[in-house]
């Protein structure tokens, strides 16, 4: 029976962790946080209280896996969060796991191109964030170390959709001068592709893009939520928060993981809304409803 270890079994880590387990792995997950690991106690799996970015934690819990997975969250902290959670985390467990083959979940945000283009697993990093810069740093710890990179788009699901989220509380603004396209990626076909990449034969050092088919204008998102839920579009006018991801705009692709055999369950926006996020905001629905 294969070992894992999934290092950040939050949102994206519970969903690989059931992946795993269902098809006969034995899983063991950490979180950093006692609430979150208190939480999973109903899961088939242990999940412990473990902080990576300790060395003496992930030493103190040492075991065998035949595959460690860091898709650890910085929960949107800055650069010096970002660099004990990724850098030192990752490094902790490249040390203390030697012998296991490593998976990191990295993000596409550290492709910076503002105009439009595709962009593939060669295409120029430059991340004018430090948080990005971060990241790539700790990419290349994995790959020196034969590891594989998974760069996730912008993470959507059940309970967790940012632009239908502005969309319902009345904060989203189509702004024409600065529309851009949206990268996004199901948290079930996150799970799916971490298995799929981790359960292949082949070793050695690579980096995949795990993103849904069809990058999408955000302007146009708001335009097919606005019919689906026959809503007015947002107001016209200009974009002023700082966006999480940075301010890039670009599509990126899929191409190099669906050549290996991955296929997304949900490979466009539209499919995902329709089938797994609008019914899990149904609550919300009703509330504004009611209200």
């Amino acid at each position: 029976m294969p070992r894992i270890l999934i290092a950040g079994c939050g949102y994206v880590g519970q969903a690989a962790a059931d992946l795993f387990q269902a098809a006969g792995w034995a899983v063991e997950g950490w979180t950093r946080s006692p609430e979150c690991a208190a939480a999973t106690a109903v899961r088939p799996y242990l999940v412990r209280n473990v902080d990576i970015s300790r060395r003496a934690q992930v030493a103190e819990h040492a075991g065998s896996f035949d595959a460690v997975m860091h898709c650890a969250s910085s929960r949107g902290g800055d650069a010096d969060v970002y660099r004990q959670v990724y850098v030192n985390g990752a490094r902790n467990l490249l040390e203390v796991f030697a012998g296991s083959k490593a998976l990191f979940t990295s993000s596409t945000s550290v492709y910076a191109q503002r105009d439009g283009s595709w962009v593939t697993e060669e295409s120029e990093t430059k991340p004018a964030r430090e948080t990005g810069r971060i990241l790539l740093e700790t990419e290349t710890l994995v790959l020196d170390r034969g590891g594989i990179v998974a760069r996730l788009a912008g993470i959507c699901g059940p309970r967790r959709a940012a632009l239908l989220s502005k969309f319902l509380n009345g904060t989203a603004v189509i702004d024409p001068e600065n529309d851009r396209y949206v990268n996004q990626v199901h948290r079930d076909d996150i799970a799916s592709a971490l298995f799929f990449l981790l359960g292949r034969k082949e070793e050695g050092a690579e980096i995949y893009n795990v993103v849904d088919d069809q990058p999408i204008l955000q302007t146009e998102c708001y335009r097919w939520l606005a019919q689906r839920l026959n809503r007015p579009l947002p107001p016209i006018g200009k974009l002023t928060d700082q966006r999480k991801r940075g301010d890039s705009n670009k599509r990126v692709s899929n191409a190099k993981l669906r050549r290996l055999g991955w296929t997304p369950q949900y490979p466009t926006f539209a499919d995902s809304m329709e089938t797994s996020i609008l019914p899990s905001f149904a609550e919300i629905f009703s509330r504004n409803t009611r209200s």
